[in-house]
Parts: structure tokens; C-alpha cells; sequence
């Protein structure tokens, strides 16, 4: 009887071991199934293929080149307004120093013509009925060529004269020889 028993209880081993395998051979088998053949994309999987990471990368190149060329023109823009306000600041700086002299608010050289004789005149002022006045806080950096490198117009000089003769500051124009967005030069204006 015992026989019977092992007998019967390796036949039920081995049927629970075949039984296993056969499990482990369809859950194999499905996994397959599922698996997507190599270049084909299945519902619910996420990623690029080649085409559509070229074609991302050719319009983000497209849209950089439009984008260039507008942010390089908005900073000339920028810099040719900064231009502007400092040469209006300046020469209203030298304006309300010719208007204050012309008042006899304080004491100027006869061969001025009522005009400071430098830049740095506006910012350190002048001594008015006991008190310092100044007409400018400080010499602006040129935008374009990024020093305080103004080029100084006295009343004596011929107007197209490119040198400072030195008797007073009547203007102040731009030392750049650049070419504005609208096609003056920046030392014209």
C-alpha cells in the first residue's frame, strides 16, 4: 500500500510541476503577444521616433532664426533710446547752465558766451548766491561706444567741425561712427 501512495504522490508532483510549467508557458506566451514588434508604437506607450525628434528640432530651429534677428534689433533699439535721453539730458543740463549765466546767477568767462566751460562743470555746478547748483548728476556712458567719450561742440567751432576747440561746451554728440536703424549716423544727432 505504500507504493501506492508514493506512486501516487509522485504522480501528483509531477502533475503540479507540469501544471506550473504550463502556467508559466501562457503567461510567457501573452507577455509576448503583447510585446510591440521593433518601429511599431502601441496605444498607451509614450516616446519619439526619429522623424518626429527631427522634425521638433527643425522647427525650433526655424523659430530661433525669426526670433535672432528681433531680439538683435530690439537691443539696437533699446540702446539708441538710451542715446536719445542722454543727449536731451545733456543738453538741457547745458541749457540751464547758459540760462542761469545769462541771469548773472554766477560769474563766467567773457569768452564763454555763457556756456560751462566742460562737462564736468554741470556735475560738480557752481556756487549761485551761496549755494551749489548742479545742472547734471552725472556724465552719461555713451551707449554705442560704451565709455564717456562725447564728442564736446564749443560755440567758436564751425558747425561740421569734428574737433572741440575748447572755450565752452555749446553741444554734445555721440563719438560712434555707427549707422542707426533708420540710416543716420549716431554722431549726427
Amino acid at each position: 500500500m505504500e507504493l501506492n501512495t508514493m506512486g501516487a504522490n509522485r504522480g501528483n508532483r509531477e502533475d503540479q510541476s507540469a501544471h506550473r510549467f504550463l502556467r508559466a508557458a501562457a503567461i510567457f506566451d501573452s507577455r509576448r503577444r503583447q510585446a510591440p514588434a521593433p518601429g511599431k508604437i502601441h496605444q498607451g506607450e509614450h516616446g519619439l521616433t526619429l522623424v518626429e525628434l527631427i522634425v521638433t528640432v527643425a522647427i525650433l530651429g526655424i523659430l530661433a532664426s525669426v526670433a535672432y534677428p528681433i531680439a538683435r534689433f530690439q537691443i539696437q533699439r533699446q540702446k539708441e533710446q538710451v542715446l536719445r535721453d542722454d543727449l536731451w539730458t545733456m543738453r538741457r543740463a547745458i541749457d540751464k547752465y547758459k540760462d542761469a549765466a545769462d541771469r548773472h546767477a554766477f560769474q563766467t568767462s567773457i569768452d564763454s558766451n555763457g556756456y560751462p566751460p566742460d562737462l564736468e562743470t554741470l556735475v560738480n555746478g557752481v556756487d549761485v548766491q551761496g549755494k551749489k547748483v548742479r545742472f547734471l548728476r552725472q556724465i552719461p556712458v555713451d551707449p554705442m561706444t560704451g565709455k564717456k567719450d562725447w564728442v564736446l561742440r564749443s560755440m567758436q567751432d564751425d558747425p561740421d567741425s569734428d574737433s572741440w576747440g575748447g572755450q565752452d561746451v555749446f553741444d554734445v554728440h555721440s563719438a560712434s561712427d555707427g549707422t542707426a536703424l533708420n540710416g543716420t549716423k549716431y554722431n549726427t544727432w
